[in-house]
């Protein structure tokens, strides 16, 4: 069954006037379900974990389709994982339900320094009778400031600001920051803030394995799958 991301990715392709042609393979050919080039497939290696929390992403328009998202990584990992494309004058309205499940209590996560200091928040509740639902804007940092001022749906919702003191392992993107993390790594942060700890450690070594085998193949190198980073993960599961 193809999860949220996999999912907005094909009906964001059916909706293109255009292939979306990512680099790699003499064709671009690409694994469906990690989009790797098949050479450097990981699919056997995916590992979904049980957890408390959920988490939805935002997605901006081509973010979907990009090999680098790794949003797609948190849909493997996290079964409760919603995804929907962004767009300012309309909002999907499965997401409008998804906010007003009396299920979740959900967060929005965001730098508190651009952010009322009312709506900010460091940690999150833990109420049994409401699981934590963390909404991540997933794109280019410009698209995630647009996303986050101009969704009022989002207004009411408070703002969970995360203060990591490492800085980010993310490789396959350039960021003019170090302190701006891929989407992978800010998840496995809320898993953490969730008490889903094993979650969080198993998204942390699958996003690793996931950073080798991108790099492997876009340097035309052979995968060693009893390195390090897949003993890790090997470990966890």
């Amino acid at each position: 069954m193809p999860h949220a991301v996999s999912r907005l990715r094909s009906a964001r392709l059916a909706r293109s006037v255009k292939p979306f042609l990512a680099r790699g393979g003499p064709k671009g050919e690409r694994c469906a379900g990690c989009r790797l080039i098949l050479s450097h497939c990981m699919c056997a290696l995916r590992h979904s974990v049980p957890t408390t929390a959920g988490m939805c992403l935002l997605m901006a328009d081509i973010e979907p389709l990009k090999p680098s998202n790794t949003g797609w990584l948190i849909a493997d990992v996290v079964p409760d994982t919603f995804a929907f494309g962004w767009a300012r004058t309309e909002v999907d309205p499965a997401l409008l339900q998804l906010l007003a499940d009396p299920q979740w209590q959900a967060y929005v996560v965001f730098p508190g320094e651009f952010v009322a200091p009312e709506r900010v928040v460091n940690q999150v509740q833990h109420d049994h009778a409401r699981r934590p639902l963390f909404i991540m804007l997933d794109g280019t940092w410009a698209e995630a400031r647009k996303m986050f001022h101009k969704s009022p749906y989002l207004n009411q919702l408070p703002v969970l600001s995360l203060n990591p003191e490492q800085m980010s392992r993310y490789t396959l993107r350039r960021s003019k920051r170090d302190d701006h993390f891929c989407t992978a790594e800010v998840g496995a942060m809320c898993l953490e803030l969730a008490q889903d700890t094993h979650a969080a450690d198993t998204l942390n070594a699958y996003l690793d394995v996931y950073t080798e085998h991108y790099l492997k193949a876009k340097h035309q190198q052979a995968v060693d799958l009893d390195d390090a980073v897949h003993r890790v993960l090997r470990a966890l599961r």
